[in-house]
């Protein structure tokens, strides 16, 4: 009988390789894969969104966001993706989907997404102007802020996106894309970021 190995793997592991590319000298993109998150997606039952946020603000300690931004807390980070609905991304079980059904029982439906998405963090000084030629999304810091979220697509296809805290002066935007379209997403967005040189990396720190 053959024996099989069931190996998480990124759905980034054959296409990300680490270093340089694109233009030389001081990179203007840096691209991040973070590996190994926990991701849940929670949905408010019909009739049941009040419910599901005092379930939030008494998981969290903060409200569950209701329209388009992020809210981190001490150990998540909470992410708008639709009307009554968000995800939740964390690292090491403590909010898994196991740690938060009790608490959303009755109240909204949980998805597992850790392993259907992939995450992809970029920064620099030239990561607004690269995203702008894949996202009709108006990036600007004045409307665009810490926080600020978006279900767009990039290249037709759906991701979810959000500004983090800004890392040594830089914005730092994430992007959330299902694991089967993320392959492909990261050449587009190699393409589009060559022309200002890149530092490619994957890290295992939100």
């Amino acid at each position: 009988m053959a024996e099989f190995s069931w190996e998480v793997r990124s759905p980034l592991d054959r296409a990300l390789v680490a270093g340089p590319y694109g233009a030389q000298g001081d990179a203007g993109v840096a691209l991040t894969e973070i590996r190994n998150f926990d991701l849940v997606q929670v949905m408010a039952r019909r009739g049941k969104a009040s419910e599901m946020a005092q379930a939030a603000q008494a998981r969290f300690g903060v409200a569950a966001p209701e329209t388009p931004k992020s809210i981190g807390t001490s150990d998540a980070t909470l992410i708008w993706s639709g009307p009554d609905q968000f995800f939740v991304l964390s690292k090491g079980g403590k909010h898994s989907i196991e740690a938060l059904a009790p608490g959303f029982a009755g109240s909204a439906s949980l998805s597992d997404q850790s392993h259907a998405r992939a995450l992809i963090s970029i920064s620099g000084m030239k990561a607004r102007t690269m995203l702008a030629k894949l996202s009709s999304i108006d990036l600007h810091p004045d409307v665009f802020g810490v926080g600020a979220a978006a279900a767009t697509s990039m290249d037709h296809t759906s991701v979810t996106l959000w500004r983090g805290q800004d890392r040594g002066g830089q914005a730092v935007f994430n992007l959330l894309v299902f694991a089967t379209f993320a392959e492909s997403l990261w050449h587009t967005v190699l393409d589009s970021a060559a022309e200002y040189g890149v530092t490619i990396s994957h890290s295992e720190e939100l």
